[in-house]
């Protein structure tokens, strides 16, 4: 059971419980403090039982020779809303006071390694200064996301005014905890064709909501279907780091999915759905029936129209595959990027230090004008060109030329002719969801199904997360918006599992992403759409700044370069309901925005 596989095969029934010898007390108890009973219904069949019956090991610290304890400092040293990162000999960890009481945490984020002692400490919790995940003081656990993993917790003691860790050592070395999950109880309900949850799409959304329900406790079969050939790895490092291979950016090893029964098929595309009979068909004519389906398909890159466009060296960035073959073609060759999109500057950055040139073309006047604005965008597009890159903006493609097969010249509207060995098409996506048009699922104009705040359609038991929804967003006065971010995919994945189970839950978080080129990173939280004006605050010119986007007086976003943690600051404002006004950030006094750290 679990693990990848491109056909479904028999499956023998099994039952059997297994969850990790990690903590998790305050999960399984309820309010008055005994054990739960969790009961989910698989085909309409009730199935009970009690997480006591399962006895787990609670003790972290019971191979003494992995523990390891010190004084790390005197109580007087921090103060309440202070952070410091502390290091026990064997490892560091983050020493936390809030309230009065001490906490202690693994120091780095376990998405990708930020100091947390430089993010923001807010009720309760600490924000990544980097990505914006969010994990639980008290508990460790990832709150808000991107990333899959909590941080360890460790033992704090006061004696003698002086504060003592105790920890493990491995947990100091690994810096991250995976939840307790449950696995597959039983499959005595299901044959080779039925499932009780299927998931379409192996993106965070899905895998999110794959994880979040075993880690709920959720005991039946799982399946998960992609039209990829491997298991879900981080996309965002297709454009970011084009030469990676499938294992290096592999969101989970195959083992995690063996382990928890999460089964993948592989290389399998769902053509249609029917809704009445619970169905989905696959482009092969095998059917799998569901009790509760997410979809999770993202989004389909758009392709140019232009005569050529089937030539061989011109490519969607789509697979990892298709990203090594970039980079493979443009070495020491002649790089033409299509579109100034995230995605194409990000691959036209990349492939600076590969390629002998790399070229933009660009519709609009700026890069990112319409995202963040003329001033920023100018910004921007001064550090490309400072790193050798050309721009062709206000025009486009009129022809891809080719020789025997090959793309060899790039024809523009305006007459100019740019030599290329590879092509790389970078002007957005649309909503995968062409095979739900004759589901009866709500989509709007743009083919993006529709959701309510708990991800769930106008199908009861039909969920939708990731790129191709348009969801209420609360930061908006639950305006429908489509927000095609890698962190709201994982939320919207895990909101919609906690639905699944009937917990009731909606989504609120603010939006966060980022983008990397040559060495400077651009994050951005909030919502901008609609934005009337931008204040800007430090050096644009020195890429050192802060852009707060503001309608009708009222700050709606805020992107930062080398301005940390402000961008994480201000989604905990955002997050917390309280309204910034554009006379707030007008000042330049932000001190009002400055997180503690030390």
């Amino acid at each position: 059971m679990g693990g990848c596989f491109s056909k479904p095969k028999p499956v023998e029934v099994k039952i059997e419980v297994v969850l990790p010898e990690k903590e998790r007390a305050k999960e399984e108890m309820s309010p008055n403090g005994k054990a739960s009973p969790i009961v989910y219904k698989a085909n309409g069949t009730s199935r009970h039982y009690q997480l006591e019956e399962h006895p787990i090991a609670m003790n972290p610290y019971r191979n003494l020779k992995d523990v390891v304890e010190a004084s790390v400092c005197h109580v007087k040293d921090l103060d309440n809303g202070q952070m410091r990162e502390v290091d026990l000999g064997c490892g560091k960890a983050l020493l936390v006071k809030e309230n009065g009481e001490f906490y202690a945490l693994g120091h780095k984020c376990p998405h990708y390694g930020a100091p947390l002692v430089k993010g923001v400490l807010s009720k309760g919790r600490v924000r990544c200064p980097w990505h914006g995940a969010c994990f639980n003081i008290g508990t460790g656990d990832i709150e808000d996301f991107p990333g899959l993993d909590s941080l360890p917790k460790f033992q704090v003691k006061i004696e003698k005014e002086k504060v003592y860790i105790r920890a493990s050592k491995q947990a100091l070395q690994t810096q991250r905890r995976t939840k307790v999950m449950a696995k597959c109880i039983s499959l005595s309900n299901y044959n080779i064709s039925s499932t009780n949850v299927l998931i379409i799409g192996a993106g965070p959304a899905g895998l999110v909501c794959a994880e979040t329900l075993r880690q709920e406790g959720f005991s039946d079969r799982i399946v998960m279907c992609t039209m990829d050939r491997h298991l879900p790895y981080d996309r965002p490092k297709l454009s970011k780091s084009m030469d990676c291979h499938p294992d290096q950016i592999a969101l989970r090893p195959k083992e995690f999915f063996r382990m928890y029964d999460i089964e993948v098929l592989t290389e399998m595309q769902v053509v249609a759905v029917d809704i009445k009979n619970k169905t989905a068909v696959f482009k092969d004519g095998f059917k799998m029936e569901y009790n509760k389906l997410l979809l999770a398909t993202g989004s389909t890159p758009k392709t140019l129209s232009c005569k050529g466009k089937e030539a061989e060296n011109v490519f969607n960035i789509c697979t990892v595959e298709d990203a090594n073959r970039v980079v493979k073609l443009a070495t020491s060759k002649n790089a033409v990027i299509v579109g100034a999109s995230f995605l194409g500057m990000e691959v036209a950055a990349y492939l600076t230090e590969k390629a002998h040139s790399v070229s933009v073309v660009e519709l609009e006047e700026v890069p990112f004008k319409k995202f963040f604005g003329e001033k920023v965008g100018r910004a921007i597009l001064k550090m490309f060109e400072n790193n050798r890159v050309k721009f062709y903006m206000q025009t486009e493609v009129s022809e891809l030329r080719e020789q025997d097969g090959k793309l060899k010249e790039v024809v523009l509207k305006s007459g100019k002719i740019l030599r290329a060995d590879v092509c790389v098409i970078g002007i957005g996506a649309s909503p995968a969801t062409g095979f739900l048009k004759q589901s009866g699922i709500n989509m709007d104009s743009k083919g993006f199904i529709v959701v309510n705040k708990m991800m769930q359609t106008n199908f009861p038991g039909i969920f939708a997360a990731g790129d191709a929804v348009a969801f209420p967003l609360a930061l908006r006065n639950n305006k429908k918006v489509n927000i095609p971010h890698w962190q709201m995919a994982h939320m919207q994945g895990r909101i919609a599992a906690l639905n699944m189970l009937a917990h009731g839950t909606e989504i609120s978080t603010v939006p966060y992403l980022w983008t990397a080129m040559f060495g400077k990173s651009i994050r951005y939280t909030g919502h901008g759409e609609g934005f009337d004006d931008v204040v800007i605050q430090g050096d644009i010119d020195e890429l050192k700044f802060v852009a707060f986007y503001t309608k009708n007086d009222e700050v709606i976003a805020v992107a930062s370069v080398n301005y940390d943690p402000i961008v994480s600051k201000v989604a905990d404002v955002m997050g917390a309901g309280r309204a910034i006004r554009k006379r707030d950030v007008e000042t330049g006094d932000m001190s009002w925005l400055t997180g503690k750290g030390s």
